[in-house]
């Protein structure tokens, strides 16, 4: 999937076909290990409030529903596809204790921020291979920079609160995709509509491409586990720690909200 340098280029993520295809990885053996181990590490309890940030159809809703016995005081997806509502309120409706208003979706691109919350609006953020995509051109510079992810990790400090933990996952520098293919096979036999599987996989891969792509433009960002470390650090967070999972192919961070974030500087990594 070519596609353009610059402000101009395309973003597939706003695409329903586009969330569409991932909803299909939530069931493979890769994102299933990848889910159970964020969640072992996110630990949620009763009467927290949480953000699930770039939510999709909510498979990380439903595990922190799930594991809490529907004892949080509230869960918050948040994405920039539209149509994931659509996923949500199937969510709701197959939720057991019945969540109601406690479990909602928002539609929001986090590249742009999190102004839509006040500051320690949650009690902890979790998020599943989703904020490396925030993204940020330099009309000024002529280049995509690392602005809207430094932002984001920001305003996730902001809207935490004290204490609050950040339970994230993200690729790994110059992901194999087909690792996590190659992983997944055995699914395609365990599924009843095969055929559907192999295509929708087709379609990730294509659309993995396209990621890595844009990666190497500096759209997205793929970046090694020492250089997230130190973004999360100076942006305020402490007890920072990370492990692999995905076939190998993602890091789960967890960083634990500090007193103060660092004043960005010139730093160049």
């Amino acid at each position: 999937m070519p596609a353009p340098a610059g402000r101009s280029a395309p973003n597939h993520w706003l695409e329903a076909r586009c969330a569409k295809a991932f909803w299909s990885q939530q069931e493979t053996t890769p994102h299933r290990q990848l889910r159970a181990d964020t969640l072992a590490w996110a630990a949620p309890a009763a009467g927290e409030r949480w953000l699930d940030l770039g939510c999709g159809s909510g498979a990380l809703s439903r595990g922190l529903w799930e594991y809490s016995a529907g004892q949080v005081a509230e869960i918050v997806g948040l994405d920039c596809a539209a149509i994931n509502a659509r996923a949500y309120e199937r969510l709701r409706a197959t939720l057991q204790p019945p969540p109601g208003s406690r479990l909602r979706f928002v539609t929001h691109d986090f590249s742009h921020g999190l102004d839509i919350f006040e500051d320690a609006s949650f009690d902890h953020v979790i998020s599943g291979l989703s904020i490396s995509y925030a993204q940020s051109w330099s009309e000024q510079e002529n280049r995509w920079t690392t602005a809207a992810y430094d932002r984001l990790l920001r305003e996730v400090w902001r809207v935490l609160r004290p204490g609050g933990r950040f339970v994230f996952s993200v690729n790994v520098p110059q992901p194999r995709w087909w690792r996590v293919a190659w992983a997944s096979l055995p699914d395609a036999f365990r599924s009843d509509r095969p055929l559907r599987f192999l295509r929708r996989s087709w379609r990730m891969l294509q659309y993995g491409r396209w990621l890595k792509a844009e990666a190497r433009r500096g759209r997205f960002h793929y970046l090694p586990a020492a250089e997230v470390t130190i973004r999360l650090q100076t942006a305020g967070f402490h007890n920072v720690e990370h492990r692999l999972s995905y076939a190998g192919q993602a890091y789960i961070f967890r960083a634990v909200k500090g007193n103060q974030p660092v004043p960005l500087g010139p730093t160049r990594f």
